[in-house]
């Protein structure tokens, strides 16, 4: 029998329904090997030959770099002088797409996220702290979205792994919704509500998926998606920019064994990855506590979902995290 199930941050409402497929469909089919763009007409083998503004950040500097930050070439915002001014369309409100885009890339062409040998993995994440305290530094910003997309199903246009980092004048919806659900349970318990989701997952130990001293990572209860997968950091921070780099290599040890797990165990699908930081505009947010969100491609929308925005997951996470662990 299926089972609802509340997302105790959110407070919105999923459908588990795994009695849709007895075993998740997509394990029965061979995921087909990715064929890599090749080198000669990848953009960012070499960034300046590719029509690229210059280089925001190289690590290390110079043309031996591993990591190398970009404007990109096609911004959803651009960085203008000053912050953008609201005006009125008749009944509507607007304003110019004033912001930040940059592109994170590393070097090997074929190595994503996963392929990486350890420190490059805790310095990419290192990057992108580096990229939130700029971003934290203009007056006109007040959230930094930092993402990943592996493959084309997910927004991935070119093969070179790369990441974005987008400075944005106003705090997502979503996040809101977040903002406002673990306040909420805060002034109610005087606790963060991902702590002790942390306390919890732990007693319960059949949705945890990997975990170190530094991270614990598992299917949410109220998982959205097929073999959706939270990262928390252990130690209680708002900002992801205070983690120390120990810490910091830790939670990068634990991405990697997660996206691993998803290759080998539920087919290689396509997915995003999120850094879910606080508002960057210098307030208090004790009640937050940074994490990573892996999400796979493996569900299709239909008229119900976009319709209620209740979605129907049809792997319970059990068993997702059961297959994760290689059981």
């Amino acid at each position: 029998m299926s089972e609802l199930r509340q997302d105790p941050i959110s407070g919105d409402w999923v459908i588990i329904a795994p009695g849709r497929f007895r075993r998740p469909q997509m394990l029965e089919v061979k995921a087909k090997p990715r064929k890599p763009a090749p080198k000669s007409t990848c953009p960012f083998e070499e960034p300046r030959l590719s029509e690229n503004q210059p280089p925001i950040a190289r690590y290390p500097e110079g043309d031996s770099w591993k990591i190398i930050v970009v404007p990109n070439k096609y911004p959803a915002l651009t960085h203008v002088n000053g912050c953008a001014e609201p005006f009125r369309r008749g009944l509507y409100l607007a304003e110019a797409g004033a912001g930040d885009h940059e592109l994170v890339i590393t070097r090997d062409h074929r190595a994503s996220f996963m392929d990486l040998d350890r420190k490059t993995a805790a310095g990419l994440l290192g990057v992108f702290q580096d990229r939130h305290r700029a971003a934290a530094k203009d007056p006109c910003t007040v959230y930094a979205s930092t993402f990943f997309n592996y493959g084309a199903r997910v927004g991935a246009s070119i093969w070179h792994p790369h990441y974005q980092v987008m400075a944005l004048p106003f705090v997502p919806p979503r996040f809101v919704h977040w903002l406002a659900g673990s306040e909420k349970y805060f002034s109610r318990h005087r606790r963060c509500v991902r702590c002790d989701i942390i306390k919890e997952e732990r007693r319960v130990k059949r949705r945890i998926v990997a975990g170190n001293a530094s991270a614990i990572a598992f299917a949410p209860f109220a998982s959205k998606r097929p073999f959706e997968v939270s990262i928390f950091p252990k130690q209680h921070l708002s900002h992801f920019e205070e983690t120390k780099p120990a810490a910091l290599a830790g939670i990068a040890e634990v991405l990697q064994s997660v996206l691993r797990r998803m290759k080998r165990y539920a087919n290689d699908p396509d997915l995003n990855f999120f850094v879910h930081d606080a508002p960057v505009d210098g307030k208090p947010y004790r009640h937050h506590h940074w994490h990573i969100e892996v999400m796979p491609s493996i569900s299709v929308f239909g008229g119900f979902e976009y319709s209620t925005n209740v979605d129907i997951n049809v792997v319970d996470p059990d068993e997702a995290a059961k297959i994760l662990r290689g059981e």
